[in-house]
């Protein structure tokens, strides 16, 4: 019986050159190409690297019983002709060549996230050439369609291909003319021509990418099968469905999976055992295959790197090496990543991220798993919690994680075990040092898509907020039991009215973390309506729903006069703070569009805001100093008085935050910080706040400071001091002097000191140490 079809090998230029002329079309039957801009990369470097790419098949049309309509690849602009071949098997990878190669327009792909994109696709000469470095990663290059590519949310230039002569200065080659030997051969002068006084360089570099990059795609041979044009419809289709099941290549799970079989160990078995006990962790139920292996890698390749040191290979986490993993390994090191997923589940809930959608990043829960793995309880001391908690969020926040990290894994992993096994040392990670936050993005974090979205929300319930209604902590059950979510503080419905633009009342600012029955009674409902409608509803007093208020670092002044000016300023100013106390590092103010839009609030709101607030009375979140330093009666300066308010803002600090207005007597009257000027070095509020912040510093520590803002309000010619404080993540305590620090906290109006059994269960209950 005759073979039903024929094998070659055939050039791929000669390949790509059928589907230009239209020799090579699809059949009506085809899916379209999806491929995106990661496999085109990883395509373009196997090729140069003259890897197997796998064999297409074909059909040779003119048969009696084919009557499929073609179709040109993607891309190829040819006149309707009929075409000699079917491609059958392999489309994705020869209409991803053909658009990158031969079609000298820019890619319609997609990136990670699914976006669609346009991409042209370089070569770099000097990447190239360097046998250290990775193909992929480092030599195969993909640009914009304008042939820019562009960082800091496309604040800057990183790269400009967008001439000829900006190609050659940056010697980065375009890929789209490499199988063209006429403008490659023109590329090649001009290249050289640019020597500077470094022809020879030049020259030799040249010579070496030659043989490097554009011989392997000039002589690259491309397995074809051809199936004989007498072949059936129903055969073909039979074969169409056997060569492309799903459309997917083998995943690196089945790749392993069929290498353990020869060692008889069933990974899949495996693998459903411990879906199990994935189970007890909301934030690890949908945990991928891959991730599990990435995991298992790491651990594997830091243990092997930190035996042999240098002469072992390199950390990773890569394809490759997760295909290298040897079974001995994974035995070896699978309950140690299953231990490092059960703690590192637990870290993120105290980070207040409780199901898998809350994840800023999926890719981030690998290394902080394998820290775990590897350092087991050492990782959980507190002061290594912290600097976890530090490392995780500038992750999180400087968006480190969005593009291709299998280096960054690799690196988090070192520095990171490295960091905590040393409590002196002081040389951060390379994701702490990397992460910048720029103030202007929270204008632009409207939706769960951003991954620093996402983290602020998260943020937000660490930080202390507490459910509207019942002024309870937001925890895992609660989030859970009461469908907390990120919701609008002022509707969006209300903001469309008061002419608010969208982008603004849709920013991360204006939302916080509130559970589905208050969003119901928040609704289109302006804040002076559906606050007295909770404390109705709820039986709450005015006094605790602004307490609670305040710790979404929320202005309840604002709020409840519907003044969306003041309210986004201090929320604005809240985040930031938030973001510089979680990452330990300042946020940037350098470009225009840093600042809140509603930046030049009148005087007179301020004004209103702290009348309103004197009106109201002190009470658990708000109390009154008539001075900073002064005695009244004795006109002399009284350190008493200085002790009285760094009791009040440590009580503050301690519990939900608060406001102290200074220059407010008891009774409400308004007597002015001037009345401390003669005791400061010069006599102006810059040096007021100044003193303010150094005595805190001096009481309690540096970190205390941060949680406070203060500003200036003149109320019949006299100044009044708004220090709003933020509640502190951790326990503040103070010193008066030298002597033995103390705990605050506020009970109704008063400021108490705790101690004994009653210090032990406060710490315990509200800071779980």
């Amino acid at each position: 019986m005759d073979k039903a079809f024929s094998s070659d090998e055939i050039p791929l230029g000669d390949l790509l050159k059928s589907a230009e002329q239209g020799a090579l079309q699809l059949p009506d039957f085809q899916r379209g190409w999806v491929w995106d801009d990661n496999h085109i990369k990883s395509l373009l470097a196997s090729i140069s690297l003259s890897y197997p790419i796998g064999a297409v098949m074909t059909l040779k049309t003119g048969g009696a019983d084919i009557s499929f309509a073609p179709r040109p690849l993607e891309g190829a602009t040819c006149d309707p002709v009929p075409p000699d071949m079917l491609l059958l098997d392999g489309q994705q990878r020869m209409t991803s060549l053909f658009l990158a190669l031969k079609s000298q327009e820019p890619v319609p792909t997609r990136d990670a996230r699914g976006h669609k994109i346009n991409r042209h696709y370089y070569a770099s000469i000097t990447a190239s050439i360097n046998p250290s470095l990775d193909r992929e990663e480092d030599a195969i290059v993909s640009v914009a369609e304008d042939r820019i590519k562009r960082g800091n949310f496309g604040r800057t230039i990183e790269l400009d291909l967008s001439t000829r002569d900006k190609e050659i200065a940056a010697g980065m080659f375009p890929l789209d003319i490499i199988l063209d030997s006429d403008e490659t051969f023109d590329w090649q002068m001009s290249y050289l021509e640019s020597n500077d006084g470094k022809m020879t360089e030049l020259a030799k570099n040249w010579k070496r990418f030659v043989t490097e990059i554009i011989k392997p795609f000039n002589n690259y041979q491309v397995p074809v099968i051809q199936l004989h044009k007498s072949t059936t419809k129903e055969a073909v289709c039979q074969v169409f469905e056997k060569v492309n099941t799903g459309g997917v290549t083998l995943t690196i799970f089945e790749l392993l999976t069929a290498t353990y079989a020869a060692e008889e160990f069933k990974l899949r078995e495996d693998w459903d055992r411990r879906c199990e006990q994935f189970k007890q962790h909301d934030i690890l139920d949908q945990l991928q295959k891959t991730e599990f292996l990435q995991i298992v890698t790491l651990l594997s390749t830091y243990d092997k790197h930190a035996l042999a040191g240098r002469e072992a290979a390199g950390v990773s986490c890569k394809r490759r090496e997760i295909l290298r993993l040897p079974l001995s390994e994974y035995k070896k090191w699978a309950d140690s990543a299953m231990d490092g997923l059960a703690r590192a589940a637990r870290f993120l809930r105290g980070e207040s991220m409780f199901q898998r959608r809350d994840l800023p990043y999926a890719s981030q829960l690998i290394p902080l798993a394998a820290i775990f793995g590897t350092l087991g309880d050492v990782a959980e001391t507190f002061q290594n919690r912290q600097r976890l908690s530090r490392w995780y969020w500038c992750g999180v926040l400087g968006e480190l994680y969005g593009g291709s990290t299998d280096t960054r894994l690799a690196n988090d992993i070192q520095d990171c075990v490295a960091w905590l096994r040393k409590p002196d040392d002081q040389e951060v990670p390379r994701t702490v040092r990397d992460a910048q936050f720029q103030a202007g993005r929270l204008l632009a974090l409207r939706t769960r898509i951003s991954a620093a979205y996402k983290g602020l929300y998260a943020l937000q319930m660490k930080s202390g907020a507490r459910e509207f209604r019942t002024g309870d902590a937001i925890d895992n059950d609660s989030y859970v039991d009461q469908a907390i979510d990120i919701h609008h503080i002022f509707p969006r419905r209300w903001c469309e009215n008061s002419g608010i633009s969208a982008g603004i009342a849709n920013c991360i600012v204006n939302k916080t973390a509130i559970d589905a029955h208050t969003g119901r009674i928040i609704r289109g409902h302006a804040p002076s309506q559906y606050l007295p409608r909770i404390e109705k509803d709820e039986g709450i007093d005015h006094h605790l729903l602004d307490r609670v208020l305040r710790s979404h670092d929320i202005d309840p002044v604002a709020l409840r006069h519907d003044d969306f000016g003041s309210f986004f300023n201090d929320r604005f100013e809240g985040l930031i703070q938030q973001i510089e106390r979680i990452m330990g590092k300042t946020v940037n103010r350098g470009a225009e569009g840093d600042e809140s839009p509603f930046i030049e609030v009148l005087g007179a709101r301020q004004v209103d805001k702290v009348m309103a607030l004197i009106k109201a009375g002190e009470s658990e979140t708000v109390e009154f100093k008539a001075t900073g330093r002064k005695n009244i009666f004795t006109e002399k300066k009284d350190p008493r008085i200085e002790w009285a308010v760094v009791k009040s803002l440590c009580a503050f600090l301690n519990l939900d935050g608060g406001t102290l207005l200074v220059g407010v007597g008891d009774d409400g009257s308004i007597v002015g910080i001037e009345q401390d000027f003669p005791f400061l070095k010069v006599g102006n509020t810059d040096h007021w706040s100044l003193w303010l912040m150094n005595r805190i510093v001096q009481a309690a520590n540096p970190v205390a400071a941060t949680y406070l803002k203060v500003s200036f309000v003149e109320i019949d010619g006299k100044t009044v001091a708004r220090i709003d404080v933020k509640p502190s993540i951790s326990p503040v305590f103070a010193a008066e002097k030298e002597g033995r620090k103390l705990f605050f906290v506020r009970t109704g109006p008063a400021t108490v000191e705790l101690g004994g059994e009653d210090l032990v269960l406060f710490l315990k209950k509200d800071f779980g140490v």
